[in-house]
């Protein structure tokens, strides 16, 4: 009996290696647990058994990768991911926009459930309370499908059909005529003003045009795959700008920026209403916002607490090295150079 739980903190310690990096050669995994290689290969085969994908690669460092699989099993996290995984649940349960709060709830609530007490008591002591900035108009609910069938087909670069909702009820004129679905080849989903944007060369009517994402109901199958197009400016940000100036949330500050931030686009749209944000991958985004000066920008896009990479302008990059010396300084009480 003293053996099990020897065994199960040893699975532990080989699927936390293996969640670590891709690829792990048998000879160093066993020399890192202090086991036998052939004790590595029992283990391997008892965490397939509970349902985690792990495949051999041959080779002279013939080893292990952990691979995404059909279902989901159990995952491990260290103190810090498991907490940032839990506050960003939480606020994902509180805010609107993507359609995901009862799902994020529901996860929060299984997570919270598993975590031990000195974790359970830090996110308890984050109790989030959402209040969205008033709208003219209710802002409506997308669903979460939908933002996947576009995504989709954005990163497919395939062709999409689907029915589109006019903004309002057709008139008497329209003789209970069936819109056709539209043709188009999806080049960006993007986030502005608090709603979701499909950004699409239209086939039918060979320009670009703009969609809104709780208006479309897409169709399958999608079509062939295409060629992406050069958008007009070169910049999803700057064309969103010129599409939109003069409606809510058209970004008209004096200064404006460019951001690759490690966020989903998901969460960092429900925190900003005058920027554009377009997915990049499921934890990656572009965001192009303004503000009145470069510094109150770069302490704009910090607050988003997650690593940066600045494409631009120049000003940008120079208000964040002086906002970082700033910083420095008072994290270390030093005071001011006078000039």
């Amino acid at each position: 009996m003293g053996s099990m739980p020897k065994t199960s903190a040893r699975l532990l310690s080989l699927l936390s290696l293996l969640q670590a990096r891709r690829d792990w050669p048998g000879a160093l995994l066993a020399e890192r647990l202090d086991i036998s290689p052939r004790t590595v290969r029992r283990d391997v085969d008892r965490l397939r058994e509970l349902g985690y994908p792990i495949v051999a690669f041959k080779g002279p460092d013939g080893g292990y990768r952990l691979d995404a699989g059909t279902e989901l099993p159990p995952l491990l996290f260290d103190d810090e991911q498991a907490v940032a995984l839990a506050i960003a649940l939480q606020i994902a349960a509180t805010t609107t926009g993507a359609g995901i709060e009862e799902a994020a709830a529901r996860a929060l609530n299984t997570v919270r459930q598993v975590m031990p007490a000195r974790l359970r008591h830090r996110i308890d002591a984050l109790q989030v309370t959402a209040v969205e900035r008033p709208a003219l108009r209710p802002r409506p609910q997308v669903d979460s499908g939908v933002l996947m069938a576009l995504s989709a087909a954005v990163h497919a670069r395939e062709v999409l059909r689907f029915d589109y909702t006019p903004a309002s009820p057709p008139g008497a004129d329209d003789n209970g005529a069936q819109t056709p679905p539209r043709r188009v080849q999806p080049h960006h989903l993007v986030a502005w003003g608090g709603r979701w944007y499909l950004l699409a060369w239209d086939l039918d009517r060979e320009d670009w045009r703009t969609f809104r994402a709780d208006r479309i109901t897409p169709r399958t199958p999608t079509g062939p795959r295409f060629t992406p197009r050069e958008l007009p400016g070169g910049e999803v940000g700057a064309f969103m700008v010129g599409r939109f100036r003069g409606s809510e949330g058209s970004g008209d500050w004096p200064c404006h920026g460019e951001v690759i931030l490690d966020l989903p686009a998901a969460v960092v749209s429900r925190h900003t209403r005058d920027g554009v944000v377009e997915e990049l991958g499921p934890n990656r985004c572009r965001l192009v916002l303004g503000s009145w000066s470069w510094p109150g920008l770069a302490a704009a896009i910090g607050g988003f607490d997650a690593d940066i990479e600045v494409v631009g302008p120049a000003e940008l990059k120079d208000a964040f090295a002086r906002l970082a010396g700033r910083y420095a300084n008072a994290a270390t009480g030093t005071p001011p150079s006078i000039r």
